[in-house]
């Protein structure tokens, strides 16, 4: 469960990968998950863990479609609107950061997994959906994860993911309140760029 938990993190920004002609947003979550699982069925770097070619690989397929702002406001709440346009790029960078270094480490899950996904309940004027898949798992209960998406001039875009009903975004909203009451907005940059370097750490020291 945690595995999943962390894997479907990565997903966050990766359906616009494929977002072609606005592909309907169920046929893009499900085309892209598989394709994910295809790429790590293949690679055996990739189902070993290789840190670096797996931010690599998150960087280049899934980082130019996250839906940043929005990510990033949604896990910040109510501070965010007294953020200066300065602190809101830097919050937004160290955001997409720290989900990219928290989660690459579990991307190999998807390997194992199997997908129920399920018809998608939408009107031809929604903006805003949400997709559901049931991870499969052996001998246990079937986990939901709901894909939170809107459509954009450049197609669907995931803002959100919740796995059984917890959102993987919203769940730093506490942590990051605590923080802007203590130090304010600069405190809490502060404190992101500090746990990215600490995530950064065991690649580094791999590297030597």
């Amino acid at each position: 469960m945690k595995g999943f938990l962390a894997g479907a993190a990565l997903l966050l920004g990766s359906f616009g990968a494929q977002a072609q002609g606005h592909t309907p947003p169920d046929e893009l979550v499900k085309g892209v998950m598989l394709d994910i699982q295809a790429i790590i069925e293949r690679d055996k770097d990739l189902q070993s863990g290789d840190r670096r070619k797996t931010i690599r690989l998150i960087e280049e397929k899934a980082l130019p479609h996250f839906n940043e702002v929005g990510m990033t406001a949604l896990a910040v709440g109510v501070h965010w609107r007294k953020a200066s346009p300065a602190q809101k790029k830097r919050l937004t960078e160290e955001f997409r950061t720290l989900l990219v270094r928290t989660y690459a480490s579990s991307l190999a899950s998807f390997r194992d997994q199997k997908f129920d996904f399920r018809p998608l309940r939408m009107k031809p004027a929604d903006t805003d959906v949400t997709v559901q898949v049931r991870v499969l798992q052996p001998a246990a209960q079937p986990v939901v994860v709901e894909y939170d998406m809107e459509k954009t001039p450049r197609g669907w875009k995931c803002y959100d993911v919740r796995v059984a009903g917890i959102s993987l975004v919203i769940n730093y909203r506490t942590e990051f309140a605590n923080l802007v009451r203590d130090s304010g907005i600069d405190g809490l940059i502060r404190s992101l760029e500090t746990k990215n370097k600490s995530l950064d750490a065991p690649k580094a020291s791999a590297a030597k």
